[in-house]
């Protein structure tokens, strides 16, 4: 029997406080907190590039609220200051207002010749974060302002600027070759220890310039295993859990669960550039023979959204922009080998590959399946060393805005590019999609790279994936975050 989770419109998530767990004590009157409990947390993936900023590990570093960026978006993906207070554009540069009375973890003061050191480590970076792909960025120290000029007229450049991956840390953290953001952020916490893949430690930072964050501190542990972070939770060692596999939200209090709607979809890509999927006509047979619909209800208990395209109900204006999208035939795959990639740590991921090995061998292939945890197999999916891979992607990580994941998966140069794919026309639809103003023109011109990019079959939409998060009893506003930047900030704390 299904136990009821309470589900979270898009916008009341956004909008939720970012707060966590613990057990610690309440504000006082002053509003201030006494001291508690650590904050304890069970995330799901490890550090892929030791907590590096330039990596998808500054999203840790963003939930962790201990490294943090020039502006914020609001619920609505609009840009709102943060160490930056205020901007102006003119032309291709932009001018930001550097916020005064800002230090580094490490005692440093906050400037813009810092800011343009971060900025500029990120734009030189190999392979660049990925919120810059397709984009030449320069930055100059202009007294308290920073200058961001790029190469072409950039509508969303301040978005783009709220990535995590473009977080400002202080100096010491670039004196290696890789970036170490320990003791570098200016956010509520402190990053203070990491232990490889296995833990991490923050402490609150006294001299916050937005004020004392409530909680003393942090202890973070990376449990890629979906069942035992729902059991971390069952059983008191951890207050907040990331991503709770739908196989373990029924048996977990419905009360300590929430269910956000997420702009993340589950998409099958498919290698265009050699092997079976090289031809159209294959990777055309391999869409007609998914049946998504058996994967919602089965795989993920009906706690998803069936696709019809790349970017589901957490965008919906999309729906009402998109047009039926002309399809190549289908061939016969005749007995074809092909083998299917995922990963372990979306613990619903394998059995979706399993799902989909039987619809395509049913249609007529053979499928082989090559199941690892992502810190083992995301370079070879890059790569292009599988047919076939199935990823659960958000798809308005980075700046709020569905361009910047269209250009980074599916342009010639994009820098997750799994599919392979190198395609003129679909080239050509993101790079308008990405020149394109803010508001409805932009919205048109986005849903139409996606049709673009549907149109190859290089990537299969299956579901939009809603995540499941467990936060203890005594947990006050945690934060439901679709975007997934936000889980502990300085409001947080337990009863």
């Amino acid at each position: 029997m299904r136990v009821p989770v309470r589900l979270l419109p898009l916008t009341a998530a956004i909008a939720a406080p970012a707060l966590l767990t613990g057990c610690f004590a309440a504000p006082d009157a002053t509003g201030a907190a006494t001291e508690g409990k650590r904050v304890r947390v069970a995330m799901m993936q490890p550090p892929r590039s030791g907590l590096s900023p330039l990596s998808d590990d500054a999203f840790k570093l963003s939930r962790w609220s201990t490294a943090e960026t020039l502006v914020t978006l609001d619920e609505d993906g609009d840009a709102e200051p943060a160490l930056a207070t205020e901007w102006k554009q003119n032309g291709r540069s932009w001018t930001f207002t550097i916020r005064d009375g800002v230090t580094f973890h490490d005692g440093t003061e906050l400037t813009a010749r810092a800011v343009v050191n971060s900025l500029t480590r990120a734009a030189e970076a190999a392979p660049k974060p990925r919120i810059l792909d397709g984009v030449d960025l320069t930055a100059k120290a202009d007294g308290d302002k920073v200058v961001v000029t790029t190469a072409t007229e950039d509508p969303l450049l301040p978005q783009r600027l709220s990535s995590p991956q473009l977080s400002i840390l202080a100096a010491k953290a670039y004196r290696g070759k890789t970036v170490n953001p320990v003791g570098a952020g200016t956010g509520p916490f402190e990053l203070t220890e990491v232990n490889g893949t296995s833990s991490a430690s923050l402490d609150r930072y006294e001299d916050y310039w937005g004020g004392k964050a409530k909680a003393p501190g942090i202890d973070v542990k990376f449990v890629p295993d979906g069942t035992a972070r729902a059991a971390a939770l069952r059983s008191g060692e951890a207050d907040i859990v990331e991503a709770v596999p739908v196989s373990q939200a029924a048996l977990l209090d419905p009360d300590l669960v929430t269910e956000v709607p997420m702009p993340r979809t589950n998409t099958l890509y498919l290698n265009t550039a050699e092997g079976v999927f090289k031809d159209p006509a294959m990777r055309a047979a391999a869409r007609e023979a998914i049946d998504a619909e058996s994967i919602v209800k089965g795989v993920y208990e009906g706690r998803a959204d069936l696709a019809r395209g790349l970017l589901g109900p957490a965008l919906p204006w999309a729906a009402g922009l998109r047009e039926p999208v002309r399809r190549t035939e289908a061939g016969d795959p005749d007995g074809a080998s092909i083998t299917i990639g995922t990963f372990t740590d979306r613990a619903e991921l394998p059995e979706v590959a399993a799902t989909l090995q039987q619809q395509l061998q049913k249609a007529g292939f053979r499928v082989k399946l090559d199941v690892r945890e992502y810190a083992h197999i995301e370079s070879d999916a890059l790569a292009g060393e599988f047919d076939a891979f199935v990823l659960s992607r958000a798809t308005v990580l980075d700046s709020g805005d569905p361009a910047a994941y269209l250009y980074s998966d599916f342009a010639s140069d994009g820098s997750f590019n799994i599919a392979q794919l190198a395609d003129p026309a679909v080239d050509k639809a993101l790079a308008e999609a990405a020149a394109t103003a803010t508001g409805e023109a932009r919205r048109k011109a986005v849903v139409a790279a996606e049709a673009a990019v549907l149109r190859t079959d290089a990537a299969v939409p299956m579901l939009h994936e809603r995540v499941i998060q467990g936060d203890a009893a005594g947990v006050v506003d945690a934060a439901h975050d679709p975007r997934e930047r936000e889980l502990v900030t300085a409001d947080t704390y337990v009863k």
